[in-house]
């Protein structure tokens, strides 16, 4: 059996004389399985770094009014403003329950445009230390 007559394992591809090495593309975990900086190993245990994403931001205010202003652009709908309890809050959505009708509204992220509330927004994780404010 000559060099190019060799097998080869599975994931590995056959080198030729002159030919360059190339990497091979390797395992990467995803979601729950990652473990990087700010992930958790207990959980139960808060993560130790959130960052300031819309939907941190939102979770951290469920439970208060907020004005959700959304465009639905190439729509019937346009523009459009909801108000509402916020129930929940993901990645790429928001749950608002309205204040007169009790119908919960799920809104796209993709479509938000910005947030107001009539009180003050939590915006400090409880599990983060305040530094101290002079």
């Amino acid at each position: 059996m000559n060099f190019y007559q060799q097998p080869f394992g599975m994931g590995q591809q056959p080198v030729f004389i002159g030919q360059p090495i190339m990497p091979q593309p390797q395992f990467i975990p995803q979601g729950d399985m990652m473990m990087g900086p700010g992930a958790a190993l207990n959980p139960f245990q808060p993560p130790r770094e959130e960052q300031s994403y819309v939907e941190n931001i939102l979770r951290l205010n469920i439970g208060k009014v907020a004005t959700v202003y959304m465009n639905f652009e190439n729509s019937q709908w346009g523009s459009k403003i909801f108000k509402g309890y916020i129930l929940a809050a993901g990645k790429d959505h928001l749950i608002l329950k309205d204040l007169q009708t009790e119908t919960r509204y799920l809104l796209l992220m993709v479509y938000l445009l910005y947030v107001t509330f009539d009180e003050e927004i939590d915006y400090e994780y409880p599990f983060r230390k305040k530094e101290n404010k002079k």
